[in-house]
Formats: C-alpha cells, structure tokens, sequence
C-alpha cells in the first residue's frame, strides 16, 4: 500500500519496499560493489544527452548519491565504475 504523502514503504515493516530495490553489481575499487536503481541512473543520465565527460561524470554521481551511500574515499572509484557502465566497457 502506498501513502503518497509518507512515500512508498512497506506496511509490514515500515522499511523499502523489496520490489522498490532495483540492485545491480558492478566492480569498484576491484570488488563487486551493488548499486541501487544503477539502470534508472544510467537512463536518466542518457536523457541530458551531456557530451562532456566530467559532466556525465559528475551527473552519475550525484543520482547514485541519491539511492546509495557512496563513500568519500571511494568517490573517485565509483565515478570509474559509474562511467564504465554508462559506456558500456567492461573492467
């Protein structure tokens, strides 16, 4: 049940909702590391149609701060993989 007001979180537990996480496992720093709602992120950051790469960069990184802790000291490796994936490389 949603209540638009309060978001969308579980009434049993008061928690995400389980079919709101969306998870994928990418490699940073060298370890498989998931990000919530990466497809999303990706999507979203595609559609700003950016051309520079410090832009998407730093676009990737602002919406995944928004749906996971991203650490200070691993700000630069998360940006790495965050750009991997939006290119489509692998490591």
């Amino acid at each position: 049940m949603t209540n638009e007001k309060e978001g969308n979180y579980c009434t049993v537990c008061g928690g995400i909702r389980p079919d709101g996480i969306k998870i994928r496992t990418v490699l940073v720093d060298g370890k498989e590391t998931g990000i919530n709602q990466l497809d999303f992120i990706l999507a979203g950051v595609r559609d700003l149609h950016l051309e520079d790469d410090a832009a998407v960069r730093a676009e990737l990184l602002s919406w995944a701060g928004e749906f996971n802790f991203i650490p200070t000291k691993k700000r630069e490796a998360y940006g790495d993989a965050l750009m991997r994936e939006y290119r489509g490389t692998p490591e």
